[in-house]
């Protein structure tokens, strides 16, 4: 039987993401990363194999291959390089990609990269590229608006399982709190429930302060083999496993079924599963990948998580996707505050979408970046302070979404 190789993560870098406002170009931005990257570990671009680029929308750029000329910027035209795309799960895609080219032997060091520069659109002009993610022939026509999508599955979480206003925005209010110590983030606020719950309605029940921000910026990981990874960095991450599934890409196309249960979980009785109040994608990705790296019971297992949270609703929708609750469990879990920065399983540490930003084909690399540094201990050599650092940073997940779940990914990392 085919094993693949150990696969490491030694070192990423990022841009803060905001709207640049054509200040610096995409591939600026990109070499501004990965230069970070780069010196981080006193690594040479001369050592890089190959890479992998990620960006959502040749409409954002205004450029056709811009994965190509992002790579004749940076100095790697001539190797091997590819482009991902797939909506939001654009960098998680693109981080397994990369972990398949260093696993499969194909490449032993790969830079993998990430962009988007999407204030070059006005808003509702951006809104409307997003909205071409939906079927261009059945739910664009009617409006194809991604915020209507995830109003639609809130409401439907909130009349299955007794989900809150409020427990959605206790989300906002962690992750904008937590951004506070981000130099990386766009949006660091410090607000409260009231400040959510009176911002501008979008659609009911979202409101302005639920929905994250368009961004631009660029995040780069660098991946590596073992006996690569071990001459540049004592501090390695291993990448333990990753998981990926997909889903219909019409809500209305989706129907029910028994719930897939993940290792250790009960089984669930009565509940109409997913419809549209839970992800099936995102369930069927934690589950090959905790079974791949050995993970017996995720609540227990799983130190620190980076989970897409586009919409609040969608982070409490994924704390029960990824095992680390029950269903129905969601709205209770944050306000138990067991995904702060001190709880149980600490999520989107550094603010998520919410407040770090949304830069699409950056973000699921973004991500990653966070995540290693989590499990390498060193929020405070990147950041300048140590108040996010998670006190338990052994195991991470990460969790890209695209589309309303549509493509998910699920990556299990663990510090050496």
């Amino acid at each position: 039987m085919y094993r693949p190789r150990n696969v490491y993560m030694i070192s990423g870098g990022l841009t803060k993401f905001k709207k640049y406002n054509y200040e610096s170009d995409f591939r600026l931005n990109v070499k501004k990363s990965m230069d970070y990257a780069l010196n981080d570990i006193k690594m040479d671009i001369k050592h890089i194999d190959g890479s992998v680029s990620a960006y959502f929308s040749d409409h954002f750029q205004g450029q056709l291959i811009a994965g190509a000329m992002s790579n004749d910027y940076i100095g790697l035209s001539g190797k091997p390089s590819k482009r991902i795309e797939g909506g939001g799960a654009t960098g998680g895609l693109a981080f397994q990609t990369g972990y398949e080219e260093i696993a499969s032997g194909n490449m032993d060091t790969c830079l993998v990269y990430g962009f988007e520069n999407m204030s070059h659109l006005n808003t509702w002009k951006g809104n409307d590229v997003i909205a071409l993610g939906s079927d261009a022939n059945f739910d664009y026509p009617l409006g194809g608006f991604y915020t209507a999508y995830y109003a639609l599955m809130a409401t439907r979480h909130m009349y299955e399982f007794g989900t809150t206003e409020e427990q959605m925005a206790m989300v906002s209010v962690k992750n904008h709190n937590n951004a506070l110590y981000n130099p990386f983030a766009q949006a660091p606020m410090a607000i409260n429930i009231d400040d959510v719950l009176k911002s501008p309605v979008v659609s009911t029940p979202l409101k302005m302060l639920d929905i994250c921000l368009m961004s631009d910026g660029a995040a780069s990981a660098i991946l590596a083999s073992e006996d690569v990874a071990k001459s540049f960095t004592d501090k390695p991450v291993l990448i333990k496993a990753i998981g990926s599934s997909s889903d219909t890409m019409r809500l209305a196309d989706r129907t029910f079924g028994d719930v897939t249960l993940l290792p250790g979980e009960k089984e669930y009785k009565n509940l109409r599963y997913p419809g549209i109040h839970s992800f099936k994608a995102g369930r069927l990705a934690a589950k090959m990948a905790y079974e791949r790296a050995g993970i017996k019971n995720p609540e227990k297992e799983i130190d620190l998580a980076e989970l897409y949270d586009a919409y609040t609703s969608a982070e409490i929708q994924a704390y029960e996707d990824m095992g680390f609750c029950r269903y129905g469990n969601g709205g209770e879990f944050i306000e138990n505050h067991r995904s702060d920065i001190n709880g149980d399983i600490p999520v989107n540490m550094e603010g998520g979408l919410q407040a770090s930003g949304h830069a699409i084909g950056a973000t699921g690399i973004m991500q990653a970046v966070y995540a290693f540094w989590q499990l390498q201990g060193n929020i405070s050599r990147h950041f300048g302070n140590n108040k996010l650092q998670a006190k338990n940073h052994n195991t991470g997940l990460i969790h890209s979404h695209a589309g309303t779940g549509a493509y998910e990914t699920v990556t299990v990392m663990e510090a050496l």
